[in-house]
């Protein structure tokens, strides 16, 4: 997967490590910019977030791999952007 700009996450995480060690860690990782973690859902044992990512060249298999690190894994892929720059969404019609 080459030229991935945005990427944005389901993410199941354990409470440790927190939020801002989790954003720094992702942050580290080559080719990343910019990393946003927001929680949607707080659990005993866990944390449901969102994270964005947002890069040049982007290694989804890297983040993958750092996120497991971490002890979370990946719930589902809620958005991509790829190739020369990030198109913003428009609303059309059918969103109304």
């Amino acid at each position: 997967m080459a030229n991935l700009k945005l990427l944005v996450l389901d993410v199941l995480k354990p409470h440790k490590p927190i939020l801002p060690e989790f954003a720094e860690n992702l942050s580290s990782l080559p080719n990343v910019v910019g990393v946003n973690v927001s929680l949607l859902e707080i659990d005993q044992k866990t944390e449901t977030v969102k994270i964005s990512i947002v890069g040049e060249n982007i290694n989804f298999h890297e983040i993958e791999d750092a996120i497991e690190c971490l002890g979370g894994s990946i719930h589902s892929i809620d958005k991509v952007a790829a190739g020369k720059k990030i198109i913003e969404e428009v609303d059309t019609n059918q969103d109304r």
